[in-house]
């Protein structure tokens, strides 16, 4: 397993019962794949550098995660076709 610095943004519109929904889905695969959320930060609404789908602001959300290749990959798959996050990277720690 190695370690992994996951953000991700969630539209500014999704009401806070749904954003504390969606990060427990999320948080959920990484222990379904037999990995684990070393931290959490819930970074709140920031302004955006650049505008992404007429959005200006959007909710932030960092992890790091200790992870096997398919969890992340299952994260990947997963976060790609929720419709509440525009934006999501995956980075190895220390790169």
């Amino acid at each position: 397993m190695k370690k992994y610095e996951v953000m991700y943004i969630i539209r500014p519109t999704v009401e806070s019962e749904n954003i504390k929904q969606i990060v427990g889905n999320f948080n959920q695969i990484f222990e379904n794949y037999s990995s684990k959320v070393l931290e959490i930060k819930e970074l709140g609404l920031k302004d955006l550098a650049y505008e992404i789908d007429h959005y200006k602001k959007g909710y932030y959300v960092w992890l790091l995660v200790d992870a096997t290749p398919e969890a992340v990959a299952e994260f990947n798959r997963v976060v790609r076709i929720t419709e509440e996050v525009i934006r999501f990277i995956v980075v190895k720690e220390g790169e």
